[in-house]
């Protein structure tokens, strides 16, 4: 749910001197990019300082956004380019976690926490790493539709396809990722069907 002023009327004030207004873009963008650009680092200092250059290019940039679609789609793009950028300067080896890791990291959560939070949070760290062991175009595609809530036209003018390819794009990720968590974390699925 978005409060306060559309993107549209924010970048149009903001071109128009008022700089400041694009705190807000950066609050309201940042869970959204920082979660894309997870899908291509998992190292969180990483991802941080990926995250900030990508706002400090969006601002940059803010002139050439036409309004021909949404801020998010426009966005999204600078952050994959962005992305890719970034791990091929770096040449970032790709790790996953095992099931053990993933838990204990979830047993060690501030025991502040109630404990329906903690499980909570451990099935989204589970999800995500289901979500890193798929391809960069399967993960992508997902956080593109649940994420970012993206619409299968936005899909497919992001990808450059069709929306129906858009549609079978994603419907074959889903099986994929429906296959990586059977496999990799058998636990957790059986717990959220039971």
């Amino acid at each position: 749910m978005q409060t306060g002023p559309v993107d549209n009327e924010i970048i149009n004030r903001v071109l128009q001197g008022e700089q400041a207004l694009y705190a807000q873009l950066v609050k309201r963008y940042t869970p959204f990019v920082f979660t894309i650009v997870l899908r291509y680092t998992a190292n969180r200092e990483d991802a941080e300082e990926i995250a900030q250059d990508i706002f400090v290019k969006a601002y940059r940039s803010l002139a050439d956004f036409r309004g021909e679609s949404k801020f998010s789609t426009w966005l999204y793009t600078i952050v994959t380019t962005t992305c890719i950028t970034f791990l091929r300067k770096k040449k970032v080896p790709v790790h996953s976690l095992d099931t053990e890791q993933i838990f204990d990291l979830a047993d060690n959560q501030n025991s502040t926490f109630k404990a329906n939070q903690v499980e909570q949070k451990s099935k989204v760290q589970v999800l995500n790493e289901a979500l890193r062991l798929l391809s960069i175009d399967d993960a992508r595609i997902l956080a593109l539709f649940y994420q970012a809530e993206q619409s299968l036209e936005e899909i497919g003018r992001i990808l450059g396809v069709e929306p129906n390819t858009a549609k079978v794009k994603l419907h074959r990720a889903r099986q994929r990722l429906k296959e990586k968590m059977e496999t990799h974390f058998a636990e957790v699925v059986e717990e959220l069907r039971g």
